[in-house]
């Protein structure tokens, strides 16, 4: 059997599997399941990885060491929150400014000019939005290497008011 035959079959299996998942939905949807319901009842668990921080300040998820990319600051509030398994409140963000600059220098070898300065004081100002757009970025990051499922284990999450913080367990941060 030569590999484009092969291939032909797979696909063919393959609408046919699709035509009868779509056909099942249906059925659990006249039973009253909730797409929701079903989304939860076809999704399937997928391990934690290990998130490493590589001596370079990079991020990397898995033993693959598959790099998740962010700007300097977005990386720095990540950093913040990841030294911090307990938590933030938002509200007291301007607690931890000391911290953030420290983390930040770190980031940006060419140290920290006014203008960072003043990123930084936005980020710990609980009247401004710009530690949601952070957390927001962080989000994506990582959204956008991992399906949702797996990723909210390593973006900020939590409810308003409430601290929040980054969920995956410690012991899978690696720091080099």
């Amino acid at each position: 059997m030569t590999n484009t035959h092969r291939n032909i079959e797979t696909q063919d299996l393959y609408k046919v599997l699709v035509k009868e998942l779509k056909e099942k939905v249906l059925k659990l949807r006249d039973f009253g399941i909730t797409d929701k319901e079903i989304a939860s009842i076809l999704h399937t668990e997928q391990p934690l990885l290990k998130l490493t921080i590589g001596k370079n300040q990079r991020i990397y998820i898995g033993e693959n060491r598959v790099e998740v990319h962010m700007e300097p600051l977005v990386k720095a509030v990540f950093f913040l929150f990841l030294n911090h398994p307990e938590g933030i409140v938002f509200k007291e963000m301007a607690d931890y400014r000391k911290e953030l600059i420290g983390i930040y220098k770190g980031l940006r070898p060419l140290g920290l000019n006014n203008r960072s300065l003043q990123s930084i004081d936005d980020v710990t100002n609980p009247l401004l939005n710009s530690i949601n757009e952070k957390c927001a970025r962080i989000r994506s990051a990582f959204i956008h290497k991992f399906d949702e499922h797996l990723a909210k284990n390593y973006y900020i999450t939590g409810g308003r008011g409430e601290p929040k913080k980054i969920t995956l367990p410690r012991d899978l941060v690696i720091w080099e």
